[in-house]
């Protein structure tokens, strides 16, 4: 990985040439485009839910969820050549979304605790000024372990794993038990966790495929798949449940909600009433 050998892998997918270029993870790349189409849908329904509770937050989760896709494909899709002295800037940069993205996340799971009011600059700038922290913490130790700087090391990175596993894991982890906590005490419907375990279902499926099984499925298949399919493809699904999640514990306040076309016909029925008062009223 640029000036580094890096790590040979023992199995993965077969590349294909499209126009001359070497296209690593073929199947992935149709993935993640798929993944970009279907988080532009979710928040495309978010926004139009005008009046929901925690609207802004958890558009700015799918929003950084989709920088971090689209970065993901140009890097495992040999657009970015890993032989690139930039690859390693692109990866820490990538990390560092990853991390943001979950920090998000966990921050979106206290937004229903209303310990800020939801939409505000205090709550919306909040998540952004601590994500982006997050961003540069963890995309500063990516790019120091890649570069051997001071105490990091790529031949010991125990501080980025942890980082990326355990710290990952962990907000995850609080995101998951928060939520549980707020379905079970304050709404009385418990359908929304069923998207819970399903979310936790998917998400804990894509890391064990990707990273236990990734070799056995790629002997399998004959090197046409690997792990990090099913892995993209998992954690599509598990941020689908997010959004399936919210939607469910969210109702819109329809008495100010905004529909631009009814709002012009009811102007135009008032205009009309007004029109036949004033006719009536009109001496013979």
């Amino acid at each position: 990985m640029g000036k580094f050998d890096g790590i040979e892998p023992i199995c993965y997918s077969r590349n294909v040439e499209i126009a001359g270029i070497l296209v690593f993870q073929p199947a992935t790349l149709m993935m993640d485009l798929l993944t970009l189409f279907m988080t532009g849908i979710m928040i495309y329904h978010v926004k139009s839910k005008h009046t929901a509770v925690g609207k802004e937050e958890i558009v700015m989760f799918f929003q950084m969820y989709m920088v971090t896709i689209f970065l993901e494909m140009l890097l495992i899709t040999n657009i970015i050549p890993t032989a690139s002295i930039l690859y390693p800037y692109f990866t820490a940069i990538h990390i560092g979304l990853m991390s943001s993205s979950f920090w998000c996340l966990l921050l979106n799971g206290f937004v229903g605790f209303q310990f800020a009011e939801d939409g505000t600059p205090i709550s919306l700038w909040y998540i952004r000024i601590t994500s982006f922290s997050m961003f540069l913490i963890v995309g500063f130790v990516a790019i120091a372990t890649f570069n051997n700087l001071g105490p990091f090391t790529h031949t010991s990175p125990m501080a980025l794993w942890i980082l990326f596993f355990i710290i990952n894991g962990a907000m995850f982890l609080v995101y998951t038990i928060s939520q549980v906590i707020l379905v079970i005490y304050t709404l009385n419907d418990r359908w929304p966790l069923g998207d819970i375990a399903f979310g936790v279902l998917f998400f804990v499926s894509g890391v064990i495929i990707n990273f236990i099984f990734s070799i056995a499925l790629c002997e399998e298949t004959k090197h046409y798949i690997d792990g990090v399919f099913f892995g993209s493809m998992c954690n599509l699904l598990a941020v689908m449940m997010v959004y399936k999640y919210w939607d469910s514990i969210t109702k819109e306040d329809m008495e100010f909600s905004i529909d631009s076309k009814h709002h012009i016909w009811e102007i135009q029925a008032l205009l009309d009433d007004e029109e036949k008062l004033a006719n009536q009223n009109k001496p013979e």
